[in-house]
C-alpha cells in the first residue's frame, strides 16, 4: 500500500536556523530519503517553499478567489512530504517515528485512497 509523511511544521520555523542548522536538518532529511529509496520504500520525496511564496485557490460561493500567502491565520504548514510505497500502516507509522522532521514537528501519516468511498453510500 502507498502512504503520504506529510512534514508539518510550525509557520516561521525555518527563519529560526542558523544556516548550519538548515543544512544540517536538510542533510538529515535527504539521509533519510536515501535509506528509504535504497529499501525500494520511496516514490517520490520534496520539500516545498515557505507559505509566503503560496497561493490558496478557491470557488467560494461560485465566485473564484485567489489568496496570495502568507496566511495570517495559519500556525503550521506544510513543509515536505515523502511518499512511500509498499509499506503497511504500522510500517508507515513506524517510519514517521524514525523521519528525523520528528523531532522539530509534526509528521502526519496518510494512506493514498480515492477521495469517495462507494461503501459509505
Amino acid at each position: 500500500m502507498s502512504y503520504m509523511l506529510l512534514i508539518i511544521e510550525p509557520v516561521g520555523q525555518r527563519a529560526t536556523r542558523t544556516q548550519a542548522e538548515g543544512r544540517e536538518a536538510y542533510a538529515q532529511m535527504q539521509r533519510f530519503a536515501e535509506g528509504l529509496a535504497a529499501q525500494g520504500k520511496l516514490k517520490a520525496v520534496e520539500s516545498l517553499s515557505s507559505q509566503a511564496d503560496a497561493v490558496r485557490v478557491s470557488h467560494a460561493h461560485g465566485r473564484p478567489q485567489t489568496l496570495d500567502g502568507p496566511f495570517a491565520e495559519a500556525k503550521e504548514m506544510i513543509g515536505g512530504f515523502f511518499l512511500l510505497q509498499n509499506v503497511s500502516r504500522e510500517e508507515a507509522i513506524d517510519l514517521a517515528h524514525a523521519c528525523p522532521a520528528a523531532q522539530w514537528c509534526t509528521v502526519e501519516v496518510r494512506a493514498l485512497a480515492p477521495c469517495f468511498d462507494e461503501s459509505h453510500a
